[in-house]
């Protein structure tokens, strides 16, 4: 796999990725009420996307959706679930575990990838699979996987996201205004680019929290986690009596009321403190408004690597792990 595309070109042609699945999406003409149960299959890069849709439709979908990131299907899979695994390089070990045993139990299955088994097996058994440009780091390319998994859900759940899709690619075609934003989070936390990151999320942000992380994990080598509310109100709060090794992100989706309260606290308290906390809490909670966190919160990575002088495009320690893990 090339990784000749850095992640600055990546970021900067980010729209393009939303253009190309807009224009490339074929229906895939299945019907909900004709499963129980969706698995979704990916881990990392490939992972995510499938983590933030899942999300996302929880709250109209008629039947659950799951994200498995590992070697096995849950026991309640059966020939009524819908499978849709995504493996950029379509060789990752995990995933083509779990398209063994979704071939062996019947499942319907879809993929998205670019290349490699996952791609010969959809070929061998025509399967529905959604296309991947190549040539980058499956983490950069979440525009991707994230567009296509919203119109495959649409479909299903009698949606329409073009629109919603279409201007984010417009917001993103612009990003001036976005890699300022980015700029601003880490001028916020100057001096302080060697503390562990805390993302503190609601149910809705949770996912975006999540990649947010990975992204400051891989690219920054940046130890960093998410924090999730409520959960947090009755657990973690119990550490907040000092000054933290931390930087606090506050990132709230505003849907509910109640845990907007709890989010106002938590700042108060955290602030009270001595701790450094930006609020990058959203104004809306819709596809377009995700989209725009996803690529500010990207580039405050690629930033942070900068200022970490991390060379954001090397991975070893996963590298030599695969290599470790092919003997």
């Amino acid at each position: 796999m090339s990784t000749a595309i850095t992640h600055e070109e990546s970021l900067e042609q980010f729209s393009k990725q939303i253009e190309f699945v807009l224009n490339s999406y074929v229906p895939h003409n299945l019907q909900i009420n004709n499963y129980n149960s969706i698995v979704l299959g990916g881990l990392g890069g490939s992972g995510i996307g499938a983590k933030i849709v899942s999300d996302y439709m929880q709250v109209s979908l008629s039947i659950p959706a799951q994200l498995i990131g590992d070697y096995h299907l849950p026991a309640y899979v059966n020939k009524k679930t819908l499978v849709i695994l995504c493996s950029y390089s379509g060789n990752t070990e995990e995933t083509l575990s779990l398209l063994s045993e979704a071939k062996a139990k019947g499942c319907q299955i879809l993929a998205i990838t670019s290349g490699g088994k996952l791609l010969e097996e959809c070929q061998a058994n025509k399967f529905i699979r959604y296309p991947v440009e190549t040539g980058y780091q499956p983490r950069m390319t979440l525009g991707y996987s994230l567009s296509t998994l919203l119109l495959i859900f649409a479909e299903l759940s009698g949606k329409d996201f073009k629109a919603d899709l279409a201007s984010a690619q417009n917001t993103l075609s612009q990003p001036e205004p976005l890699k300022n934003k980015a700029k601003e989070i880490i001028s916020f936390f100057n001096g302080l680019e060697n503390q562990k990151f805390v993302t503190v999320c609601d149910t809705n942000t949770i996912a975006t929290g999540i990649r947010f992380c990975q992204q400051l994990q891989e690219n920054a080598k940046a130890e960093a986690y998410t924090s999730l509310l409520p959960e947090n109100n009755h657990n973690m709060i119990e550490t907040y009596y000092g000054p933290h090794p931390s930087n606090f992100i506050l990132f709230n989706s505003g849907t509910n009321a109640r845990v907007n309260k709890r989010f106002v606290f938590i700042k108060a308290l955290l602030n009270k403190n001595g701790n450094k906390v930006y609020d990058f809490s959203l104004t809306e909670f819709n596809i377009p408004e995700l989209f725009k966190a996803i690529y500010i919160l990207d580039w405050v990575s690629v930033y942070l690597s900068n200022e970490r002088k991390e060379d954001n495009m090397l991975i070893q320690n996963i590298m030599d792990l695969k290599a470790n893990l092919s003997n």
